[in-house]
């Protein structure tokens, strides 16, 4: 009689043994987690492949137009959440992640011809601009949904680091890929190799939804049934968070993040447009970042961010980095250089990718299924573009008043202390009954 692989009476070879004393996997976690890393591995290998090319369109159309690009995509957001509600409410979350991610991988197919025959055009540089910005949040809403949805609220906290791992190192690799072929095969050679990328994480979803049963969250009574349509209005994501305490403070938390975001994203922006006026150049010159951004990501995933997790809580995830850029933020407005921006662009992503995100998510193991694709999806696109597009304009009308990096500093002080409630509300809701509503 043959043992299934997640059967913890399994004898492992030594090196799998050793695998999971390094990644503090408990047995029968091990597939699961190499699961999910391979999903995000392949997200942010196709995502981070076009982040460079995105960058240069957002040039291309002058960096002064800016806010008007953040501003279209949280508009093409307000529009794509009901879309999306409609669609949870009639799809089983079995068959949403597959649909949602054909329909983009269709697109990206449409922009590879579009760039191959109209390569110049600046309104196609900026709808793809827009696109990307809406595809980004809503493949990663989605797959952090599944996520949620499919560790129990433990084995999130131990695990969530090493899941987004393979984001980082899907990032890691992407903008190397784009430096290096973005000269051979063109912007629409990108566009196919990511939507190539794209369907193969489907792979990693289907082993996920297999295993949610077997060992993860759908072991907990009271959990859903992923075979059957959430069903809800289309709205419901918004009306649930206006009800929410805690989903507001979530909104706030993202808001504070994304203006801060913001702010220095304009920064580099207009940084590297001056310096480096190619727009091949350009390109290499984002990926450069990106790619030392990823390699540190990935060391602190591995090494700290598990353990810091499973001992301090979601509440150190949530708190330390807000802290620490604020200190940036304050340090740059005394000395507004590019040494520094890039100094504190790197920290900021470095944190918000290893810490941030990963305690983000963890928030949402203690809700509902509704919540966790309605709900999240709404703040994870619409709450998230709108912080974009208020704090644009806003940075916009402050700059010839040459304070903004002190009332980013200031967002940053408020992002902790709303950090620091939220992790503590995780906590409470965690001893209460699993999968609450809020």
């Amino acid at each position: 009689m043959t043992q299934d692989a997640d059967d913890p009476r399994r004898r492992y070879s030594p090196p799998t043994e050793f695998l999971h004393r390094l990644l503090k996997a408990d047995r029968g976690e091990l597939s699961a987690v190499v699961a999910g890393f391979g999903v995000f591995f392949c997200l942010f290998a196709g995502y981070a492949m076009l982040r460079p090319l995105r960058e240069t369109m957002g040039i291309t159309g002058g960096v002064q137009n800016l806010q008007w690009l953040f501003t279209a995509t949280f508009l093409t957001m307000l529009l794509a959440v009901p879309a999306y509600g409609a669609l949870t409410a009639a799809v089983p979350r079995a068959r949403l992640i597959p649909w949602v991610y054909a329909f983009f991988i269709a697109n990206l197919l449409a922009f590879t011809a579009g760039f191959r025959s109209h390569p110049e055009s600046v309104w196609l540089a900026r709808v793809f601009y827009v696109w990307l910005s809406v595809f980004n949040l809503c493949v990663i809403s989605v797959a952090w949904s599944l996520m949620a949805d499919v560790f129990r609220p433990a084995q999130a906290r131990r695990l969530f680091a090493l899941i987004a791992a393979g984001a980082s190192a899907g990032g890691l690799l992407g903008p190397m890929l784009a430096g290096l072929l973005v000269g051979i095969i063109g912007h629409a050679g990108l566009g196919l190799l990511a939507a190539g990328l794209l369907g193969l994480s489907l792979l990693g979803v289907g082993i996920l939804l297999r295993w949610r049963a077997r060992a993860g969250a759908g072991m907990e009574l009271g959990t859903d049934d992923p075979q059957r349509p959430i069903g809800g209005g289309i709205f419901a994501g918004f009306s649930r968070i206006a009800r929410s305490p805690y989903l507001l403070g979530i909104s706030a938390f993202v808001v504070l993040l994304a203006t801060a975001s913001t702010f220095l994203y304009f920064e580099q922006a207009r940084l590297v447009a001056e310096t480096f006026p190619d727009r091949v150049r350009q390109t290499q010159v984002f990926s450069a970042l990106d790619a030392v951004v990823q390699a540190l990501t990935i060391f602190t995933q591995i090494f700290l961010t598990g353990r810091l997790a499973a001992r301090r809580g979601v509440t150190v995830l949530l708190t330390a980095v807000p802290v620490v850029i604020t200190g940036g933020l304050l340090f740059l407005a005394y000395m507004p250089v590019f040494g520094v921006l890039a100094a504190v662009m790197v920290l900021r992503r470095v944190g918000e990718y290893a810490l941030v995100r990963p305690g983000r998510e963890m928030l949402f193991t203690v809700v509902d299924a509704e919540t966790k694709y309605k709900a999240k999806n709404v703040i994870d696109t619409a709450v998230y573009r709108g912080g974009d597009a208020v704090s644009g304009w806003v940075k916009a009308g402050i700059d010839a008043l040459g304070f903004g990096a002190w009332l980013a500093a200031l967002g940053g002080a408020a992002r902790a202390g709303v950090g620091y409630w939220l992790g503590r509300s995780h906590d409470a809701k965690q001893q209460g009954c699993f999968c609450t509503p809020v």
